[in-house]
Order: structure tokens, then sequence, then C-alpha cells
């Protein structure tokens, strides 16, 4: 039997009566463990509140060891299952840190607890409302680390893609400005007339504007490589040297045999070959400050993505645009999706109105099922993006055509800590926030799914009450 005296040092039972220290001492086993002995075991139906008397015990969760220590408690605390709790499940298997006392009480003793002590039930439910709001914010924490983790590796490849590009263009085109410098000077040498120099800026300006123009409408590869047959036949017969190299770009910026024709008419055979190399090095030098431009703007289109994806310099919450909140998580997500080869369907209602949200959270939302919907599927799947407005509510749905969620696993896809994923790949927390970032919106979450379709379905107020 727990003595008084020991129930009397736990903090929230310190002023409590001797009858009323009495009766808790009555309806407690006196548990006493050793070092790394079990206190209870994951998914331990939650019918026991626990007073730690001496020692520690800490939880640590079966599915993600990675994931370190979930929850402890020290001597003074009260822990467990506590009146009104919701807690069916204990969550991780809690062992004793170092050697423990503890008084463990059913939760049949609860009613007759709450009678007889009701300052003390007062309390423990002040315990229960500090537990809950750590929960929120250590589960939250963690599942901002995760979103982290799924987003850091596509989004370093994202926008390495271009930079790279970039570089390389760069370098690419310090080169070009040589070869440029070293063929003005060849034409320098020659003794053009001051119409027939104008006359070769004019067919530069020409061409580049045609390459410019002909980059939305390229050339099949069977179309290219003829244009480049005749080209290079052309020049070949007109003693161009390299003809081969000069072909492409020339093919590129639509340059036909006779407009070559009429170049050779005009400067004369002797300069042509140098007039047609500094030609090949103007053009491959627009194209390549054309692809450090691209580059560039992906680059900026991606760090713009990732400031509206976390409303960055913004205020947490305020009127939304649901589409541009979904167009810059698939942003962030585009390497996964063509990772996957995925086929991304927008099925948006283009008149829908902005919401009153915080928009980080809900992009946390599309983040999670997004990425649920990718990894359910195989590649060249089908992701479904929907969006409507009815009844004061706007609505939006995430459909995947993978092998859907088994029908054991269905009612507890929300639970936290659950996971069907393997050691290190998941933490369980994903769908439980969005359900909680759902709920705080006012919102519903819900999802049906069979083999070949799972639908998430979200539903947001319009308006704040």
């Amino acid at each position: 039997m727990i003595e008084k005296e020991a129930l009397r040092r736990i903090p929230v039972m310190s002023d409590l009566s001797d009858e009323q220290l009495e009766w808790i001492s009555e309806n407690c086993e006196d548990i006493r463990l050793q070092p790394g002995e079990i206190v209870y075991r994951d998914q331990d139906p939650a019918d026991y509140m626990y007073i730690v008397l001496e020692g520690e015990f800490e939880a640590r969760s079966d599915h993600q060891p990675a994931a370190g220590r979930l929850y402890g408690a020290e001597a003074g605390a009260v822990t467990g299952l506590l009146p009104f709790s919701r807690l069916a499940h204990f969550v991780g298997t809690a062992r004793a840190v170092s050697v423990g006392r503890f008084g463990r009480m059913h939760k049949r003793a609860f009613p007759e607890m709450l009678q007889r002590m009701p300052l003390l039930v007062e309390r423990l439910i002040g315990i229960l409302l500090d537990r809950v709001r750590e929960y929120t914010r250590v589960s939250e924490q963690n599942e901002r680390l995760a979103a982290l983790g799924k987003l850091s590796a596509g989004l370093a490849h994202e926008l390495n893609n271009p930079a790279a590009a970039a570089k390389r263009a760069a370098d690419s085109l310090l080169v070009v400005r040589e070869a440029l410098r070293s063929v003005f000077l060849h034409l320098d040498r020659r003794a053009l007339t001051t119409a027939q120099r104008e006359y070769i800026v004019e067919c530069e300006k020409a061409a580049l504007e045609r390459m410019t123009q002909a980059a939305s409408t390229p050339l099949s590869p069977i179309e290219q490589s003829d244009h480049e047959e005749e080209l290079a036949g052309w020049m070949d017969r007109h003693s161009v040297p390299e003809s081969w190299k000069l072909a492409p770009i020339l093919v590129e910026a639509r340059v036909t045999q006779a407009e070559l024709d009429e170049l050779v008419r005009k400067v004369g055979a002797d300069a042509l070959s140098d007039v047609l190399v500094r030609l090949n090095y103007a053009l491959e030098a627009a194209r390549l400050v054309q692809e450090i431009h691209h580059s560039a703007t992906r680059i900026s289109e991606l760090v713009q993505a990732i400031k509206e994806y976390t409303y960055m310099d913004q205020a947490p919450e305020q009127e939304i645009d649901i589409h541009s909140g979904i167009e810059s998580t698939l942003t962030i997500l585009a390497h996964k999706i063509r990772k996957k080869s995925i086929n991304v369907v927008r099925d948006y209602n283009r008149e829908l109105p902005k919401i009153c949200a915080h928009g980080v959270e809900l992009n946390q939302v599309w983040t999670n099922l997004i990425v649920n919907a990718i990894e359910a599927m195989t590649p060249g799947g089908e992701l479904r993006i929907r969006t409507r407005e009815g009844r004061g509510e706007v609505t939006v749905e995430i459909q995947d055509n993978g092998s859907g969620i088994p029908p054991e696993v269905l009612p507890h896809i929300f639970d936290p800590f659950y996971t069907t994923k393997g050691v290190g790949e998941g933490t369980g927390l994903g769908l439980d926030t969005c359900m909680r970032v759902v709920k705080k919106h006012r919102g519903s979450l819900k999802v049906q799914s069979k083999p070949g379709e799972t639908v998430f379905q979200v539903v947001l107020p319009l308006k704040a009450n």
C-alpha cells in the first residue's frame, strides 16, 4: 500500500485530507520497476492513471525509433489517462529510466474520485490541458521538420538545375566572346565596304529575331536533320570549313539557301567563311544569354513560390487564394511529380472566392496530401485536384489513382503517430496535422478510398465566424 506521506509529496495532492489520501492509496496499485522495465506498451488500452512517486519514465515510439523521446514523467507528476481525457490507447512504449515507484489507478475509480475530491479532478484537468497544448506544440514542430525534409531535397534539386545551367551558359559565353573577338579581327582585315558591313549586321539582326520566334515552334528531329544536311552541303560546295558545326544553329535561325546565295552575292566568296562564323557565334551568344535569362527566371519563380508558400513578410491570417497556395505547393513539389511522371489534372473553379485563413498552415495540408498521393501512385499516375464552392464553403479534393487505402487501415489514418511506412520514412503525424489545421479553420477533412481511387476532401468555410 502507498503511504499517505508519499502521496502528499505529489504537488497536486499536497493539501488533500488524510481521508482523501487514504482513498487514493486504497485504489492505487503500488508498482516498483527497475531501469528498462516496461510501464506500458505502445497501443495498450489507456485504462490507467499513473502517479510517479519515485524515479522517472519515458515513452518512445516503436515505429519511429529515430524520432527519440515522445514524452516522459518524473517524480511528482501525474500522467497516463486523466479524467475526461479521450485517450484510448497509449502512444509509444514507456520504460523506467531509473529505479521507479508508481501508483496506478484504474479508470473505473474516476467517477468516485470526482465525487470525493472535485478539487483534485479540477487540477488533473488542468494538467490534461497543459499536456494537450504541449503535445500540439511538439507535434506541430515535428511535422514542420518532417515537411521540411520532404521539401528540402526537391527544392535543392529544383534550384540546382537552373543554377548549374546558368553557370554552364555563362562559362560558354566567355568562350564565345573570345571567338567573336577573333572573327571580328579577321573581318576588319578584309576590304569590305560600309554597305557590306551594314548588310552583315542586318543579316545578324534578322537571324536573331527569327531564332527567338522559332523557339516556340521547334522543328522535328527529322526536319532539323534534313535542313542541316542541305545547308552543310551548300557550305561544302562553297568551301566553307567545318560546315557541320555551323549548320545546326543556322537551321535554328531558319536561314535558307536563298539567303546564303544572297550573302555570297553581297559580301563575296572570300569573306563568306568569316561572315558565317561571325553569324554562328552571334547566334550562339544570343542563345546562351537566353539560357541564362531562362535559368534566372526559373530561380526567381522558385523563390517567389517559396515566399508564397511560407507567406513570408505577410500576416499569419489573411484573405488567401486557395489556387495560389496549391500552385506554389505544386511548384515546390515539381521534382517529386516529374520523378514519377505524374500527370497533374487541375479541375479548378476559377471563380473561387478568397477565404480568411492561415495560408502557411493550409499549404502544409496541401503538401501532406499531395505528397501522400504521389507516394501512393506508380509512375505515370494521375493526380487530380478539384475545387468548388457551395453553401458558404470551399471544397478542395485531392484524388489519386493509386492502390488505395486498405479497409483495416482507413479508420486509423488520422491517428497521431500512426503510419504504415517503414522505419525512418514517416512520423505518422502528417494526416493528424492536416486534421488539426482543418479543424482549427472550422472545416472538415474526409477520405474515401478504393483500389484505383483515393479522394481526400477538405471543406473550409468562406467566412470566419
